[in-house]
């Protein structure tokens, strides 16, 4: 088992209140509701600027140029790939930039994302890539689930594009980097009596990416 794997399986009560989620087989049967959807895309926009902001800690927190410039190309593929990809889908669904640009945070996004960034603060890389671990390898699990189920990818599921996205080969390739990254961040710091505090940053994080769900779910009404 690589760290990833062990730390699920450690707090697996909380990965699977993410990954099992309402909002989650919403997506994969096309019965969430569109206003939910939206919300979610709105706040995860706002989410991104944060992401980006806890990669440019990474880089401050890297040990050598090798850790630095791996967190630096993050940063570089969230700015200048990912949230214009995110502004393009919006505006598919009628979502102007303007209203990701004034809409504020949600109370869930500004607890999970500066959980984030203080785990980052208070601790070091091993840490920090902890917290982000269930949003970058969650993201993928979860698409290449609900990938699997009848319809799911279908051009009548509103959501068949997502799934897609996020079940595809290249961000199967993100996945798998950030857990490769975990297991060499790990073989440089961790002991297994920090091992119990890592389970805690892993479940708390889960569980932050579940009211995250649970966020778009109420604004969808």
């Amino acid at each position: 088992m690589d760290l990833f794997d062990r730390l699920r399986a450690a707090r697996l009560d909380a990965w699977r209140a993410y990954v099992a989620h309402t909002f989650v087989d919403g997506l994969g049967d096309g019965s969430l509701p569109r206003a939910a959807f939206d919300a979610y895309l709105v706040q995860d926009w706002l989410f991104l600027i944060q992401f980006a902001r806890a990669y440019a800690l990474a880089v401050f927190k890297g040990r050598d140029l090798t850790e630095m410039r791996a967190s630096f190309e993050g940063l570089k593929a969230i700015l200048d790939v990912e949230m214009d990809l995110h502004v393009r889908l919006c505006g598919s669904r009628g979502i102007p930039l303007t209203v990701l640009e004034t809409t504020p945070e949600h109370r869930a996004t500004t607890a999970y994302t500066r959980y984030v960034l203080d785990t980052g603060l208070r601790g070091d890389l091993l840490d920090l890539h902890v917290a982000l671990a269930p949003c970058i390898v969650g993201y993928a699990e979860i698409a290449a689930d609900l990938a699997t189920r009848p319809g799911a990818l279908e051009p009548a599921n509103p959501y068949a594009a997502w799934i897609a996205e996020y079940s595809g080969a290249g961000y199967a390739d993100v996945a798998r980097a950030a857990r490769a990254q975990l297991d060499q961040l790990a073989a440089r710091s961790m002991t297994e009596a920090r091992f119990s505090d890592l389970c805690e940053i892993f479940a708390q994080a889960s569980l932050l990416e579940a009211d995250f769900w649970s966020m778009g779910l109420e604004a969808g009404g």
